[in-house]
């Protein structure tokens, strides 16, 4: 009982704006009091939770996003996706879906996916003829691609709170990632051909060799990183160190996009972002650790199995109440906090880590583009110049095609799988 009041304690924090580590700290704090274990626990376990190897991805990944945000590509995605997909109905809103596709495989964060696209596709949507609320629509529940497809962060951090693989966790993102822009993009297709959006004639295979020429040296980047982690040649991390030292290279050199000055003040932005994550996962480490002393996790698997044995219905309501949580919090911030809960529960119902994974990253970022928290709603809102309530009711529908998604990850460990049993098995 006293460790369900302090989950409810730190969620009430978190909701009224206290900074995540300080909340869970908080909390944490509380039980170790309340339940009269030595303080230097708190110690060993912060301490603990940084001291991995595996935690320099995080810096890394998050430097190479930032370089690759400033370096200047943007424009190039997007003209490697008009000709791909341009000819499709609702051209430029498919350019939208397929170009935060493959920003997703540099930056690995919904955020920068929505804020660099949207501050370039949003106006020229508007400018075609598009509703300005569909187009900023379409432009943050795209983004949720973001943290699927590695890099991902997200799916970094949840490796590191629940020990799982990383590698393998980030592989097997690739194949939900896709469908999650396939859906959008037949969605797209069916509200064009209502709303008479219009498409761009078919590019011709010289006009689409010639994009994918200007944009080969970042198209790369996402192919070194999986491919040297599913090849064994390096690890998760040190496939980011080699990422971020190639994206150096080619933005300094190549493109000759970001000067000298510039990566040192991208360095600096970066260094900070790590320093709040690893503090957060620091605080994070207490939590797991009061988590595994008040036995938590059987406590609630002994409630949930008290309802039903179902795996099906088991999965199903750690799904709604996923996408529940992801209302409110930040997915980062759910991850940190049910993750050590949850992933026990889930492998004693005989799912895999790796698949929970992928799921739990999944539908909490869908929160990201759901309101009250919905930050991705807030970006392109500002960026289109909607109201918010507005926005909200144009994005209601595409939240069918985003848990259609999530189901079928939830349901059917192919889709996270396959990859791994391929590369791995």
């Amino acid at each position: 009982m006293l460790v369900v009041l302090i989950i409810l304690f730190m969620i009430l924090l978190l909701m009224i704006g206290v900074p995540v580590a300080f909340a869970i700290g908080a909390a944490s704090l509380l039980y170790i009091f309340a339940s009269g274990y030595d303080l230097s626990m708190v110690a060993q376990s912060m301490v603990g939770g940084i001291d991995s190897f595996t935690l320099l991805a995080v810096p890394f990944f998050l430097f190479l996003g930032a370089i690759m945000n400033t370096g200047g590509i943007t424009e190039k995605i997007i003209e490697i996706a008009k000709t791909m997909v341009g000819h499709f109905k609702g051209g430029l809103a498919q350019v939208n879906i397929f170009a935060s596709l493959i920003f997703s495989g540099l930056s690995g964060s919904a955020t920068a996916d929505t804020v660099a696209l949207g501050s370039v596709l949003i106006p020229a949507m508007e400018k075609e003829g598009y509703d300005k609320k569909f187009a900023a629509a379409i432009t943050a529940t795209s983004s949720i691609v973001g943290p699927i497809i590695p890099p991902s962060i997200t799916l970094i951090i949840f490796g590191i709170v629940t020990g799982t693989s990383i590698g393998p966790l980030l592989i097997a993102g690739i194949i939900p990632g896709l469908l999650l822009s396939v859906s959008l993009m037949i969605y797209t297709y069916f509200i064009s051909k209502k709303r008479g959006y219009k498409s761009y004639p078919k590019a011709s295979v010289k006009a689409r060799g010639l994009s994918l020429y200007k944009g080969s040296f970042a198209l790369l980047l996402p192919l070194i990183i999986v491919v040297g982690i599913v090849s064994g040649v390096f690890t998760a991390t040190e496939s980011a160190a080699i990422a971020v030292l190639y994206a150096v290279i080619i933005s300094l050199f190549v493109y000759r996009t970001v000067s000298l000055k510039e990566l040192w003040n991208i360095t600096k932005e970066s260094t900070f972002e790590s320093a709040k994550i690893l503090i957060i996962i620091a605080a994070a480490s207490v939590f797991a650790w009061v988590v595994t002393r008040a036995r938590l996790s059987d406590t609630i698997a002994d409630f949930i199995f008290s309802f039903t044995t179902n795996q099906y219905l088991i999965v199903l309501i750690i799904i709604v109440f996923l996408l529940i949580i992801g209302l409110f919090m930040l997915p980062s911030e759910g991850i940190l906090v049910f993750a050590p809960i949850l992933t026990p529960i889930m492998i004693e119902v005989g799912m895999d880590p790796i698949q929970f994974g992928v799921l739990m990253v999944l539908t909490l970022t869908i929160g990201g583009a759901s309101p009250p928290v919905g930050i991705m709603l807030y970006i392109v809102a500002d960026i289109a110049k909607v109201r918010f309530m507005e926005l909200v009711k144009e994005v209601m529908p595409m939240y069918v095609p985003l848990i259609i998604t999530a189901m079928l990850v939830g349901f059917f460990p192919v889709f996270s799988l396959i990859l791994i049993d391929f590369f791995y098995g």
